[in-house]
């Protein structure tokens, strides 16, 4: 167990969240609550805000080029076809966006799961950097037309101790038609790996280890 020393704000303000608020945040279509609790930045349509150190301590700016923004626009068109087809490209812009900005970030290094050892570190991501990255790129994606059938979602997390659940976030993304809601978590593996998208109702009843 890690001593509460070792806690790093942002997973005491997750525990907050997650016991007082999270089931506002859990139907909101808008991430503004989340990146100003989490001092985040919005993302614009030439620049992404990448959180690292945990708990977004850290942010680099990302300027997308056009070459960048050709091939998030060819990956995200592999999804046109179906919900599913997107839901797998989204994953597959997820692996791109982790790899494209890692060198950059020092995140090509970053180790999945929970590690609050590498708590404070460039370049580490917590859950909460992990679903604001995600989160941001399903944002610029919407801003450029690029998805089709989803949008994106604030992330939510789960967890708070007294349910025996150590506290975790994800990113969100909606079916426009279905209303249908998946959690998008690459919070649990390397940077660069597929992330897990499972229907938000089955990764909100899971263990944090799940």
């Amino acid at each position: 167990m890690v001593a509460i020393s070792k806690w790093n704000r942002s997973l005491l303000a997750l525990i907050v969240a997650t016991a007082l608020g999270s089931c506002a945040t859990q139907k909101s279509d808008s991430p503004d609550r989340w990146i100003k609790t989490m001092n985040n930045r919005p993302v614009t349509k030439s620049t992404i805000y990448v959180c690292h150190a945990f708990g977004c301590k850290l942010k680099y700016a990302f300027h997308p080029t056009k070459k960048d923004i050709r091939k998030l626009k060819r990956i995200l068109a592999r999804g046109k076809r179906s919900p599913k087809a997107e839901r797998k490209a989204i994953g597959k812009a997820v692996v791109w966006f982790e790899k494209r900005v890692g060198p950059a970030v020092g995140s090509d290094k970053d180790k999945g799961g929970l590690d609050m050892y590498n708590s404070g570190v460039p370049g580490q991501m917590d859950c909460i950097d992990e679903a604001s990255n995600t989160t941001s790129l399903l944002v610029f994606a919407q801003k450029h037309g690029l998805l089709t059938h989803y949008k994106y979602q604030a992330p939510v997390a789960r967890g708070f101790f007294l349910d025996g659940r150590y506290p975790h976030a994800t990113a969100v993304i909606k079916n426009k038609k279905s209303g249908k809601r998946y959690a998008v978590d690459s919070w649990k593996f390397d940077n660069g790996v597929f992330p897990v998208i499972k229907p938000l109702d089955v990764w909100l009843s899971e263990s944090t280890s799940s």
